[in-house]
């Protein structure tokens, strides 16, 4: 019994030592990473059988070689960025990982990264509110794109418990590559709102943010099989207007019948970056007056002449029909800048009053984040 008992403890010991050495071998021992002290960020990674590892940081300057210390871990100590929101990875002798240390991460279509939040001025939006929003995956039916799809909607806080208070909204619009969870995971959208809304900058606001891409049912993560339109099919390219048209005749009647808000154009506003700014511009146009606040981010018109009457006329009726806000933004390194700087002159040309917000940098969710923050504070006043 004795020698039973004594080889089932080696055994034991043998197994766990296995173990351990195959969780080192993977990477998988507990490091704490990152760590954000005033002026420096350190970053460790366990990789007790790598030749070499590499920190690959959004933020100038950000790769760099790290440094093999005591058990195995490598280390690396930069000087902290300035405070925004950035992606990393770790480059684990050709293979590149997330942080394992890290749980913070945003999903990028179909890319995962870790996620570097530095405090700040720019950021302090970007962290949970003490009074916080829900947000929901919401299925509606698109007779428009012949399918059910998903969004995802975005309610205040106090919604729930404000049974006689009918809210406005803002609808949302993601980017080439994106979906519907493109906002709030690298957007931060629900954080910003929560935040501003809790300041008293914001007015409380439901935000709508669908799927863009018209041949998807949802996000390529659920797996679901695209829908294939015909070639040629009028409206399905990326700036056509099949997409548009299902924002106003199938999304805003879903929430304004299923949800508690005002369905007056007053209460709609209507924003969106890259491809989405394109779908803002389009439906704006195709449906002058439907909503009273428009944001195009980072695009413009692009292919217009001087003297193009269709495109006068189009802009001409918005006005007739009228609008509160037309808040146009873009940085000024983005690629399509002069897009913007084209759809700023011919709204200029044609007596539309309106912003046009021009940041540094390029075509960046650090841009949008910050555009968020500026334009949601000017909505439904």
């Amino acid at each position: 019994m004795r020698k039973l008992i004594f080889s089932v403890i080696c055994m034991f010991i043998i197994a766990s030592s296995y173990t351990q050495e195959i969780g080192n071998f993977m990477g998988m021992q507990r490091v704490a990473s990152p760590v954000i002290g005033e002026t420096e960020v350190t970053f460790n990674v366990s990789a007790p059988y790598a030749y070499a590892v590499k920190l690959n940081g959004s933020w100038p300057g950000g790769s760099v070689d790290m440094v093999k210390g005591e058990n195995g871990i490598w280390s690396v100590t930069v000087p902290t960025p300035a405070s925004e929101l950035y992606t990393y990875s770790f480059n684990v002798d050709g293979v590149t990982i997330n942080d394992p240390g890290n749980v913070v991460m945003q999903r990028d279509g179909t890319r995962y990264l870790s996620v570097l939040l530095v405090p700040g001025k720019v950021t302090e939006n970007y962290y949970e509110a003490n009074q916080r929003g829900n947000l929901e995956e919401v299925w509606y039916d698109s007779p428009t794109l012949g399918m059910e799809r998903r969004m995802f909607v975005y309610t205040p806080y106090g919604y729930a418990d404000n049974t006689k208070t009918k809210y406005p909204v803002l609808y949302l619009l993601h980017g080439a590559g994106g979906d519907e969870d493109a906002w709030s995971s690298m957007g931060r959208t629900c954080q910003i709102l929560d935040n501003l809304i809790e300041k008293g900058l914001a007015k409380p606001m439901l935000c709508v943010m669908p799927n863009g891409n018209p041949t998807q049912v949802a996000a390529r993560t659920l797996m679901i099989p695209e829908k294939r339109f015909d070639a040629g099919t009028p409206g399905t390219g990326m700036m056509g207007n099949l997409y548009p048209k299902s924002i106003v005749e199938d999304i805003v009647p879903y929430i304004e019948s299923r949800y508690r808000v005002d369905p007056r154009p007053k209460s709609r506003a209507i924003a969106g970056l890259s491809m989405g700014g394109g779908h803002t511009i389009t439906t704006s146009l195709m449906y002058p007056g439907f909503f009273r606040y428009i944001c195009p981010l980072s695009m413009g018109l692009m292919g217009q002449q001087d003297g193009d009457n269709t495109i006068n006329d189009q802009f001409k009726a918005l006005k007739k029909a009228g609008y509160k806000l037309y808040w146009l933004a873009c940085g000024d390194t983005d690629f399509l800048f002069e897009s913007a700087k084209s759809l700023d002159k011919i709204l200029t040309d044609n007596g539309l009053k309106h912003t046009f917000y021009v940041t540094p940098g390029g075509h960046t969710w650090a841009n949008w984040r910050i555009y968020l923050n500026e334009f949601a504070p000017l909505l439904f006043k």
